[in-house]
């Protein structure tokens, strides 16, 4: 009998239920179920209308009246379970006048930045700590590879649109302040691993809702 190798056996087991519409048509998200690694259990299919294919959620501007000036409104399988299994989903960026999205990342996970209107700076750090940054206008996009840190700036006096493709349905995101000074990492561990002044950090903690 031919021995199959454990690691081709365990690549194949992978790749076969890496997602439901691999092995069908589609699979709409039964979001009433757990989700797994591998997504959400189906929809029977005979309960789907065309609607269930349809989002229109990307068509009003999100509110940019915080404290980064900044709104997404995401096309996640959460919000479009017609994404499940599909390895996509999209979202949208309004910028106020001086809007950011910081530095952040997402694990495992690539984006596409695509400029509708206004004028944006966007960039990426390398894991070589090289930064790649350019001021994009309208119809440009710029991609960030897989999981590296990356930022968006409004680059004018003007609101901005911009509107994001991932390679996966649902896309999860770290933002490095709110991770460092958003919740109860103690400031004296924040100083140490990051060099700053406490009264910094207790700045940056009182900002962003931190304590610690």
């Amino acid at each position: 009998m031919m021995m199959i190798s454990p690691i081709i056996f365990i690549v194949s087991l992978l790749l076969s239920s890496s997602c439901h519409a691999a092995v069908q048509d589609f699979c709409v998200a039964d979001l009433t179920t757990p989700e797994s690694p591998i997504g959400y259990a189906c929809k029977k299919p005979e309960t789907l209308t065309v609607n269930d294919f349809v989002y229109s959620g990307l068509g009003v501007a999100g509110n940019t009246s915080n404290l980064l000036k900044a709104a997404v409104t995401s096309a996640f399988v959460t919000e479009f379970p017609a994404l499940n299994g599909l390895g996509i989903s999209l979202a949208r960026l309004d910028l106020a006048v001086g809007g950011v999205v910081p530095i952040h990342t997402h694990p495992g996970v690539t984006e596409v930045v695509h400029v509708v209107s206004g004028k944006i700076t966007a960039g990426f750090i390398s894991g070589a700590n090289k930064v790649y940054y350019k001021t994009l206008n309208k119809g440009d996009i710029i991609v960030f590879p897989q999981g590296l840190l990356h930022f968006i700036v409004n680059a004018q006096k003007t609101p901005a649109e911009a509107y994001f493709s991932f390679n996966s349905p649902s896309p999860g995101s770290q933002l490095v302040d709110f991770a460092l000074f958003g919740n109860d990492f103690p400031t004296e561990l924040v100083a140490a691993t990051t060099f700053l002044d406490t009264a910094q950090i207790k700045k940056l903690k009182g900002a962003l809702g931190g304590t610690g």
